[in-house]
Order: structure tokens, then sequence, then C-alpha cells
């Protein structure tokens, strides 16, 4: 029997305002799907065909002969993974789906799949195949992941026998572990991967690191868990030496952070980190206690943090590619341009910008959901590009015009950097 993984395309940054291209000097990233499909294919039981399509390189929704089609898609990707269900449902064929929006919201996704997986699929997915073989297929499918001790490698030459010219991932993803304790507003990990976390061993994330390294690929860490102290550190410590002992550094394209981790790193732990071949954070701001006031025009402490931050990172080496987020509750229309200026005077060289999104299942939903502020349910337009709620100091039109402005007024003194290597000019945008 054969199996379709279909990974539906979605709108960037660019694609929805193009303008974009324009402004910015750089290239636009191009990451690879999501681990969720390699991870099915890993633990599908032996004797099944396996089909993959990437409906970013090419529309998806062409003729099959496999008997079912499983979809995993995020909350932008949703509209088209819709569609894309309709059409093999239209051929007959049964259709299911799995990932982060259809974690976060299941009826919706019933409308239009056969079956919706919750949470992380590993231990229910040989299950729904065999109630498929069977006949059985159930509505819904759900089992928390205990540990993830006993997990394969995710099957990624899925991904990388249909890579073709102009469609080849800047990067693979790597886990090294799964689960956050926190609540952070805009957030899904803690509903999408549970409140625990539970680590990767670091045998398992260097056979991984060493398989993409084989195939000329790089590893991007985007965990940001992976900074918390304490056991978290220590995991984290252990697997930069491990990369040394291996000699897998320069293997890495970025690790992601923030900058509360930035700051309580210690200096052993960071200079590990570069010696590993760490060159690039990627910073993600907009969340923490620290980038939510910084730029508030109101909070000088907060914003000698951050500026510490960045210092913090170049002082080590390491690139701080930061993502600034406008549309907290506490942004006003003055915002970028103290992000600006905060930007220039701590010497950040990469930066990208994000509207503030509440995406469902986070908190920031649940509460603008009661304050009835969302204002839109078009799931296309959930990318971080859009205005989709009621924002609290500004119009949802200043939100946007500040957004556009953060893009044009930062790289408009930076048209030299079309002339880096394609590595040093990469963001996502």
């Amino acid at each position: 029997m054969k199996i379709l993984f279909v990974y539906p395309r979605f709108a960037r940054h660019a694609e929805a305002h193009p303008e974009l291209r324009k402004w910015v000097p750089m290239n636009e990233y191009f990451g690879s799907p999501s681990l969720g499909l390699a991870m099915m294919a890993a633990v599908t039981p032996d004797g099944y065909e396996l089909e993959y399509r990437d409906d970013r390189m090419a529309s998806a929704s062409g003729p099959t002969d496999a008997a079912l089609v499983a979809l995993s898609f995020f909350t932008p990707a949703a509209t088209r993974a819709f569609e894309l269900a309709d059409a093999f449902r239209a051929q007959g064929k049964t259709v299911v789906a799995g990932g982060i929006f259809p974690t976060s919201m299941p009826d919706e996704c019933l409308r239009y799949f056969d079956a919706v997986v919750v949470g992380e699929g590993e231990t229910v997915w040989p299950q729904l195949l065999k109630d498929f073989k069977e006949g059985q297929l159930k509505r819904r499918y759900s089992s928390p992941l205990k540990t993830v001790d006993t997990l394969p490698p995710p099957n990624l030459s899925l991904y990388f026998n249909a890579e073709q010219a102009g469609f080849v991932p800047d990067d693979y993803p790597v886990q090294l572990s799964r689960g956050c304790p926190l609540a952070c507003q805009a957030c899904i990990l803690p509903l999408s991967m549970q409140r625990s976390i539970r680590e990767f061993s670091i045998s398992h994330t260097v056979q991984q690191l060493r398989m993409l390294m084989k195939a000329g690929k790089r590893a991007c860490l985007t965990e940001d868990t992976s900074w918390f102290p304490g056991q978290q550190s220590n995991h984290l410590k252990a697997l930069f030496q491990a990369m040394l002992d291996e000699g897998l550094e320069a293997s890495i394209s970025y690790i992601g952070i923030s900058m509360p981790q930035l700051l309580v790193a210690s200096d052993e732990l960071l200079t590990l980190a570069r010696r590993a071949g760490v060159d690039m954070f990627y910073l993600v701001g907009g969340f923490d206690p620290v980038t939510t006031r910084a730029f508030t025009g109101q909070d000088d402490k907060a914003l000698a943090r951050a500026h510490k931050a960045i210092a913090r990172a170049l002082a080590f080496d390491i690139e701080p590619y930061t993502s600034f987020l406008l549309g907290n509750d506490s942004d006003d229309v003055a915002t970028p341009d103290r992000m600006l200026q905060f930007a220039a005077e701590s010497g950040i060289r990469k930066a990208e910008f994000a509207i503030f999104t509440p995406y469902p299942g986070t908190p920031a939903w649940e509460r603008l959901n009661r304050e009835e502020r969302i204002t839109s349910r078009e799931w296309n337009r959930y990318n971080d590009a859009n205005v989709v709620f009621s924002p609290a100091r500004m119009s949802e039109s200043e939100l946007l015009d500040g957004y556009l402005y953060l893009w044009r007024q930062f790289y408009s003194d930076k048209r030299h950097y079309a002339d880096l290597r394609q590595d040093e000019r990469t963001i996502q945008f």
C-alpha cells in the first residue's frame, strides 16, 4: 500500500508584501519541511511504499495512486491544506492530518479530513495505519508521548530526494528535546509538544548531525529551551563537546535563543558553542520580559538589558540575528523608531520583523478571543506579516505600516549586503 505525504505551501513575508524584495537586499530563506512527516515516515512499519510532495515546489494536488494521503501543517498553511484535502478526497482518497494546526483546531480540520492526529503522532501513527487497512479508521487519534528515548531519527531522505534546482532548503532542523514548561503568550509548543521537557540522547542528536553533514546539509537547532539553566544547559554543553569530539564543527546554521537566556548563559557555555561552530544566534524577541518592555520608552532597565544581551553575543563572536516583534499590547506608533534606534546603537547587522500573531491554541489566542479582538480567521493571513487582531495602542493600519517601515528603514543603508555570501545574507522574509 502506498502513502502520500504532503507538505502544503504558505505565504512568507515577501509573498504577502512583494515590496520587501525591493527594500531588503537579502536572500530569502527556504526552510525544510517540518519534521512531522519525516518522523511519520520513520515510524511507518515495513511493507508500505512512501511518496512525498512539497507543495511549495509545485502543486501537490495532482493524481496519485496512493491509498492514503497524509498532510502535516501549521496555521499559515491551513487554508491551502484544506484545498488539498478537498482535491484528494475528490479523487476518492482517504486524507488525514497532523501537525500544529490540527492539534490546536481539530474540529476545524475534521470538516476537511477523514482523521486528525492531535499532538505528537509517533505513538498513534502505526495504529492509524492498521485501522485504515482494516476499514476501522477513527476520526481522532491522540496519545501522549511519554519519552523520546525509543524514537528513531527522522527519515530525511524523504525530503532530500525531493530537492530540485531552486528548491534546496538552507538547512534542516535537528531536535535536542521536545516540550516546554513555560506559557509564553504566542507560543504553541506546550500544547503541540507537551509541557514536560524530554531530551533526546546526545548520541541521537549527533547521529542526525552526522547524517546531515554527510549529505552536505546544514542543521539548525531551533529549541531555545536548551538554554534553560540546569539540566537543559548541561545537556547543550554536552552536545557541543560531542560535536567537537566528532569533528562536526561548522555544521550548524544557527541556534535559537532569547535575550534572557543569553544574559544568564555562562561564559563557558558560550565559548564552547563558538568552538563547536555556532556563529549565529536566531535571537527571537517579543515574548520575554526583556524584549516586551525594552522598546516601550518606559523601561530603561529592560532596554539596558537588551543592549547587554547583544553585546554579550558579539563579545563571543556570534552573530545576533534578531527577530523583532511588533504589536504587543505595550507597543505604540513610536515603537518602530525605538527598535531601529536600538538596532543601530547595539550593532545588530541582520534583523527580521514580524507582526504579533495570536496563533490558535496559544494563550494570546484565548485572551484575544475573550476580549473579542480577533478580526480575521483567514488562516493564510496568520503568517506574521498580516494584522489579524485589534491592537491595543494603535490601529490595524498603523501596525501594518509600522511593520513595513521597520523593514524599509533597517535595510535602507545596507544595499552592500547584496555582495555578501549567500549564507551571510539569508534571512526569513
